[in-house]
C-alpha cells in the first residue's frame, strides 16, 4: 500500500460517526497524565526577560507590519517574540488543581508542540551560534548545543545577517493520551496555531517570517538534535521559519549548505525528561506518522496573495495587539443570547482572506486549500442559515459542482462585493450545527459556528502524503486569526475537535474525498466559569 493510500485509509479511520467515535483510550489513567512540559535536564537554562503587553502597536497595525517601527534583533526582544508566542499566559486553579494555559492554543490544553531557537552570537544568550529548546513554564531557553561561527555562517549563505531560526515539533503521546488515533489531527491544528502565533508575534516587533518548507524531516532531525527516539513518547520535527527584522527571500538554496554534518556531530546537552509513568502504543499514529515524513523537496511556487489587494475591506480597531494575544482564551460554554453585528461578522471572515489580511497565511507557502462553511445563528440584519466563505477563487466553480445542487450561492446583503460569502440556505441551523459537533451545545448557542472544510484529493495528488499535515496547519492558522479577532470584538471563540465528519459532508452535499471537514470553530458570548481562580503566569 502506498503512502498515499495510508493516509487515506488514517484518515476514514479516525472519523467519528453517529453510531461509533474514532478508537480511543475509552477512559482517562490520570496516573498516565503527560507532563504538559518539556524538560532537558542537565541543560543549562537562560532565563528570558517578560516583556509587559503594551498598548501598541494596535491590531490593525499588525496586518500591515510595514507600518510598525522595525526592532532590532536583540536579547530583549527575543525575549518578547517567545514571551507573545508560546509562553504561559495565565493559571488556572480550581479546588486544590493547577494547571498552565498558553499563548498558543491547544486541543484539550494539553500542548503537544514544543519550540527551538537557532541563533547567531547574541548577548545574553550565548558568545557562540547556539541551539536551544524553549521553556514555556519558566519562560527561558535550555541550551543544548553551540557550535562554530563558520557553520553560521554557511547556514545563513542567502540570508540577512540578522536571522534566526524557530523549529517546532510535536509529540503525538501528549494528544493520545487522551483522544486516541484522532491526536494526530489535533497536534497538527496545534502546530498551525501555533504557526499563526510566531508570525503574529513578529508582526509586532515589525518582523518578517518565512516557512523553510524546502526541508525535509530527515533535515530537521539534525538540525533540532532529535535524532534520538524514545519509543512511547516520540518527538516529530515538523518545521522550521526563518525570522528576521528585514526581508526574507522564499527561495532560499538549501543544496548549496554543508552545515547538516556539523550539526549531527554536535556535542548535545541535557536529557528529554520522561513524560509519563506508563503509556499506550498507538500504531496506526506512528504509521501515519511515518507516512507523513517530508522529504527534501525543491521550493515550490509561492501563491501570490496580492498582499493588500483587499485592504480597503478591513477596519481599524485601536485595539492593542499584545493585549489580545495575551487575554486571548478559549470559551468553555456561550450564552446563546449574544449577538453580533453584521459588520462585525464580515470582520471575522475577512481576517481569514490571504488577500485582504495576509497575516499570518503569507508563511504558508502553498495556494489556500480551507474554505469555511458557515452556521449563522445571532447576527444582526443577517438572516439565519447555511453559509459558505470561498477562501480561494479558483475553486469556486469545482465546490458548487461538488455541493448539493439545490444551494442557492446567493450573496448576503451587505456583503462587500469582494468577500465571496455566499448564503447556501436559508433557515435555523442550530440544532445541526450542535448535532455534527459531537452535541456539543457551544456550537449552537454562540452568534455563529463552522467547520473548515478543506479541498483534500487535489492537494494531495498533487503534492504527495506529507502535505497532509500541512492542511492541519492552514486550519490552525485560520483558528488562530478567529481567536485574536473575537478578543478585539469583545466575544469569545473555541477551536472543536470533535465533530462527525461525513455527517457534516452531508450536510454540504459532498459525497466524496474531493473535500473534507478538518476543524470547527465557535464564536460568541463567553459564560465565565467563576468557581475557578485566575493566576498571573510567572
Amino acid at each position: 500500500m502506498s503512502a498515499l493510500e495510508n493516509i487515506f485509509r488514517y484518515h476514514q479511520s479516525s472519523k467519528h460517526g453517529y453510531n461509533s467515535f474514532a478508537p480511543g483510550p475509552g477512559y482517562l489513567d490520570w496516573y498516565s497524565q503527560p507532563d504538559p512540559f518539556r524538560r532537558y535536564e542537565g541543560a543549562e537554562v537562560v532565563p528570558l526577560k517578560k516583556i509587559p503587553p503594551t498598548e501598541k502597536p494596535f491590531f490593525s497595525e499588525a496586518l500591515h507590519p510595514s507600518t510598525i517601527a522595525v526592532s532590532p534583533l536583540s536579547f530583549e526582544s527575543i525575549s518578547q517574540l517567545f514571551f507573545d508566542s508560546l509562553a504561559i499566559s495565565a493559571w488556572k486553579s480550581f479546588q486544590g488543581s493547577k494547571w498552565a494555559l498558553r499563548i498558543n492554543p491547544s486541543s484539550g490544553n494539553l500542548h503537544p508542540t514544543e519550540g527551538y531557537l537557532i541563533s547567531g552570537p547574541l548577548k545574553g544568550l550565548s558568545e557562540t551560534p547556539s541551539i536551544s529548546h524553549y521553556s514555556p513554564r519558566y519562560h527561558g531557553l535550555e541550551v543544548r548545543a553551540t557550535f562554530p561561527i563558520e557553520i553560521w555562517t554557511k547556514m545563513l549563505d542567502g540570508l540577512p545577517g540578522d536571522t534566526i531560526f524557530i523549529g517546532l515539533s510535536s509529540i503525538y503521546w501528549r494528544e493520545a493520551w487522551k483522544y486516541g488515533l484522532r491526536a494526530f489531527r489535533y497536534c497538527h491544528h496545534d502546530l498551525g496555531h501555533a504557526l499563526a502565533a510566531i508570525n503574529i508575534a513578529c508582526a509586532g516587533l515589525g518582523w518578517r517570517a518565512v516557512l523553510m518548507d524546502q526541508l525535509g524531516c530527515k533535515d530537521l532531525e539534525i538540525i533540532l538534535g532529535l535524532t534520538k527516539k524514545n519509543a512511547d513518547e516520540v518527538e516529530v520535527p515538523d518545521c522550521m521559519m526563518a525570522i528576521s527584522p528585514k526581508e526574507i527571500s522564499n527561495d532560499w538554496n538549501f543544496e548549496k549548505q554543508n552545515f547538516l554534518d556539523c550539526f549531527a556531530n554536535l556535542n548535545w546537552c541535557g536529557t528529554p525528561n520522561i513524560l509519563s509513568k506508563t503509556h499506550v502504543a498507538w500504531p496506526a499514529i506512528n504509521e501515519v506518522s511515518q507516512n507523513t515524513r517530508k522529504p527534501f523537496t525543491e521550493s515550490y511556487p509561492n501563491f501570490n496573495f496580492g498582499a493588500g489587494s483587499l485592504s480597503n475591506l478591513l477596519d481599524d480597531p485601536l485595539f492593542p495587539l499584545r493585549k489580545a494575544i495575551h487575554q486571548r482564551r478559549s470559551a468553555v460554554a456561550m450564552d446563546g443570547r449574544t449577538k453580533i453585528t453584521r459588520e462585525t461578522f464580515y470582520q471575522f471572515l475577512i481576517k481569514t482572506i490571504p488577500q485582504a489580511c495576509p497575516l499570518p497565511f503569507q508563511t504558508l507557502p502553498w495556494e489556500p486549500n480551507v474554505h469555511l462553511g458557515l452556521f449563522v445563528h445571532r447576527v444582526d440584519d443577517l438572516p439565519r442559515g447555511l453559509y459558505f466563505l470561498v477562501r480561494n477563487k479558483s475553486h469556486l466553480q469545482d465546490l458548487k459542482a461538488k455541493f448539493n445542487h439545490d444551494f442557492l450561492w446567493k450573496k448576503p446583503e451587505g456583503c462587500p462585493p469582494e468577500l465571496d460569502l455566499f448564503l447556501l440556505e436559508q433557515g435555523d441551523f442550530r440544532r445541526p450545527s450542535a448535532s455534527v459537533s459531537c452535541g456539543q451545545e457551544i456550537a449552537s448557542s454562540g452568534c455563529f459556528s463552522l467547520g473548515m472544510i478543506s479541498a483534500f484529493e487535489g492537494p494531495l495528488n498533487k503534492y504527495g502524503s506529507w502535505f497532509y499535515p500541512r492542511l492541519y496547519w492552514e486550519c490552525g492558522a485560520i483558528g488562530q486569526v478567529l481567536y485574536l479577532q473575537a478578543e478585539v470584538s469583545g466575544i469569545r471563540s473555541t477551536g472543536i475537535g470533535c465533530f462527525f465528519d461525513d455527517p457534516v459532508h452531508q450536510i454540504f452535499g459532498i459525497q466524496d474525498m474531493s473535500y473534507q471537514s478538518l476543524y470547527h470553530f465557535t464564536v460568541g458570548g463567553p459564560v465565565e466559569d467563576t468557581r475557578l481562580t485566575t493566576l498571573p503566569p510567572y
